[in-house]
């Protein structure tokens, strides 16, 4: 799979990741998404995890059934 970048941010992702210690720019990018990923996925807490069930209409927290 390949990814377009504008110039002026693959120029940030390459020195960032050598900076970090990265063996490529790719490496790096992989890592971050795999990050962020992670943390989408998992509530940071049960409140936020209760806001978003509810948010989607499913629950309301509130109650025990």
């Amino acid at each position: 799979m390949k990814i377009d970048f504008e110039d002026a941010l693959w120029a940030k992702v390459k020195k960032h990741s050598a900076a970090a210690g990265y063996s490529s720019p790719e490496e790096f990018v992989q890592h971050a998404v795999e990050k962020q990923l992670a943390t989408a996925a998992s509530p940071k807490d049960e409140q936020e995890a209760a806001r978003k069930i509810k948010g989607l209409g499913y629950v309301d927290p509130g109650l025990d059934i």
